[in-house]
């Protein structure tokens, strides 16, 4: 069930033809997994919003692409996050990020209501929280696998084929791989899937070495 302050999100996201309808439908659009934090909180209002449209999927292009649009920008992302902005100035941002999606009304909706909230900087947070909606709305289980560089594709199906056969994809998933560099890890590899961590990188090594080492002396 969510909760009030959840519905006050969406009904701030949904356009206000909807609003009256949001009670009768928030059993059908509830999102498939429980998000905690602010940034989650909005990414759930937003999946409510959508699934009431029946645009999800057009929802999650169109913050996909404002997610390549900021991730591109550097700069407009700092100026964002800044807690200064004048209402003049987060209309005048909203207007120029929503471009290269056009008219779609819900993201922009999603906006406003980070900006009048003093909380514009927290977008890039809400799409990767979004983005974990979606992944369980297709019944996607997502395997991070973080490396010290980037893994060539012949090696990541490899990777990809072994965890697809694992206890830890059930059936019916699909398994949704996604490679992540960290050179901290000098070597080797680290592989999330959804609670489960399996450390194998030379880094968590040599901190177990040293550990031994140290109790030792």
């Amino acid at each position: 069930m969510f909760s009030a302050r959840t519905a006050s999100l969406a009904r701030a996201i949904v356009p206000r033809a909807g609003v009256r309808t949001y009670a009768a439908a928030a059993s059908s659009t509830k999102p498939p997994v429980a998000l905690f934090g602010v940034d989650g909180t909005y990414a759930s209002a937003l999946y409510t919003a959508s699934a009431k449209t029946s645009s999800l999927e057009a929802t999650d292009k169109s913050l996909q692409t404002l997610k390549a649009s900021l991730d591109r920008d550097a700069k407009l992302v700092s100026i964002i996050s800044s807690p200064t902005l004048s209402a003049e100035d987060k209309s005048a941002i909203i207007s120029q990020i929503t471009k290269p999606i056009g008219g779609d009304k819900t993201v922009k909706n999603l906006l406003e209501a980070l900006a009048e909230n003093n909380r514009l900087g927290l977008i890039g947070n809400v799409i990767d929280k979004f983005t974990i909606l979606m992944g369980a709305h297709r019944g996607e289980v997502e395997a991070i696998i973080t490396s010290a560089t980037n893994l060539d594709s012949k090696l990541l199906g490899r990777l990809e084929t072994a965890i697809s056969k694992s206890q830890y994809v059930g059936q019916g998933k699909k398994l949704k791989v996604v490679n992540k560099v960290n050179p901290d890890i000098i070597g080797g590899l680290i592989v999330e899937i959804s609670d489960r961590t399996i450390d194998l990188s030379v880094s968590s090594k040599m901190a177990k070495l040293n550990k031994l080492l140290t109790d030792s002396l």
